[in-house]
């Protein structure tokens, strides 16, 4: 992936703090770009985000940028997007980022930049849309309830502030249905992809689940358990408080461990961000840890919503069979049915995940690009990834480990 390209004199876009928003119906809008999500106070941003998805919380994305790890210096440059109505009060939000690469975001669209600049455009800056860093699908245009606005109104937002900065496209990464859709009917050209969820269909314990499957299914899952559990290592749950300053300097050194064997480049997340992560969230950040002899030696992460649980960083400094799946699936699965959460989201790619019990679900981004012949040129390639797409999940759905009948033993 190369070394992170922080901003270069000229590749930041110009700053317009203040524009004013005619939407196609409705009262006139003021929309503002903030360069710190510090800019927007965290009540009034929490009223638009709501409280399911803790990716979207103003002390999450805080952490993020306060630790370093969002910045411009990472190529992360913020420019969260608000739109307020008469007195100044904030009816709209989204977390946005000017961005002066393609990394860390997990939609790619480096071919269509370097198709772009072959031709002799200039891709970078692009608009982001998204949560930095993690590949969770959940809500990307804020609205306050009640406030009336639609979508629509937000993707015009984004499509202004391109114009005015300058910027060669949005990008609205892992958004709801809903949302994409709304998009879609706006004109943005819009995306699919695929992550693996965990369902919970109301099991009272990690036995039911497993009856659920096909008998092989079951007895794969139960060896590799034994394994795991067999390694002498001490496997915890740990919440909330119960991470400590120890847990936060070992699972830095996890998430360095994986960055620098998977892509032997710069880790965005820097020390400062886990315990901040920890402070900031407190009870919503769930680790999975693994102890020899009283210290880490592997963990998992993860953040709790209201009907999910979020998988996101993994990282280990010993080699023991089955211990990441232990700690990343088996775990969290254990989890959700003891505080009855109806999903587990265990993160990108990973088609081993669906023979544990991760079934493939559809991800959503919309795309709005300014210059025609991109345009053209990316609509052509999405509707034909598209189709592959769909006919991927289905594919991969007929590769599911539960029982014909649905029933469990």
């Amino acid at each position: 992936m190369g070394r992170l390209r922080p901003w270069r004199r000229g590749c930041a876009p110009r700053r317009r703090p203040d524009m004013r928003l005619m939407p196609d119906t409705g009262p006139e809008l003021s929309l503002t770009l903030h360069r710190g999500i510090a800019e927007i106070p965290a009540a009034e941003w929490d009223a638009c985000a709501g409280e399911g998805n803790p990716f979207l919380r103003h002390a999450f994305l805080l952490a993020l940028e306060e630790s370093g790890s969002a910045t411009a210096r990472t190529g992360w440059l913020p420019q969260h997007l608000a739109l307020r109505g008469a007195g100044g009060r904030l009816l709209a939000c989204a977390p946005c980022y000017a961005k002066s690469h393609s990394q860390g975001e997990y939609v790619f669209d480096h071919a269509w930049a370097h198709a772009f600049e072959r031709a002799g455009g200039q891709y970078y800056p692009k608009l982001q849309v998204c949560v930095p860093f993690s590949p969770v699908p959940g809500p990307r245009l804020l609205v306050r309830p009640g406030s009336g606005l639609p979508p629509a109104a937000l993707g015009q937002a984004l499509a202004q502030a391109c114009r005015e900065l300058d910027l060669s496209s949005a990008h609205v990464t892992f958004c709801e249905e809903a949302e994409w859709r709304a998009l879609g009917e706006a004109g943005w050209l819009r995306r699919l992809g695929v992550q693996f969820h965990w369902h919970n269909a109301g099991y009272a314990s990690f036995e039911e689940f497993l009856g659920a499957l096909s008998s092989r299914k079951r007895k794969a899952i139960r060896r590799e358990r034994r394994e795991a559990a067999a390694s002498g290592l001490v496997l915890r749950t740990l919440r909330g408080a119960e991470i400590t300053e120890r847990h936060w300097a070992a699972f830095h050194r996890f998430y360095r461990s994986t960055t620098d064997r998977k892509w032997g480049r710069s880790a965005y997340l820097t020390r400062q961000f886990w315990p901040l992560l920890g402070e900031r969230l407190g009870d919503a950040v769930v680790m999975m840890v693994a102890e020899r002899n009283g210290e880490p030696v592997a963990g998992a992460l993860n953040l709790l919503g209201r009907e999910a649980l979020y998988g996101r960083n993994w990282g280990s400094l010993v080699e023991v069979p089955f211990l990441h799946f232990e700690l990343c699936y088996y775990r969290a699965i254990e989890f959700a049915i003891e505080h009855r959460l109806p999903r587990v989201e265990a993160g990108a790619q990973g088609e081993h995940k669906i023979q544990r019990g991760y079934l493939p679900r559809p991800t959503y981004s919309a795309h709005w690009i300014a210059h025609p012949g991109l345009r053209r040129a990316v609509a052509d390639f999405l509707a034909r990834e598209r189709s592959a797409i769909e006919e991927e999940i289905a594919a991969l759905a007929a590769l599911s480990p539960f029982r014909a009948d649905g029933a469990a033993d």
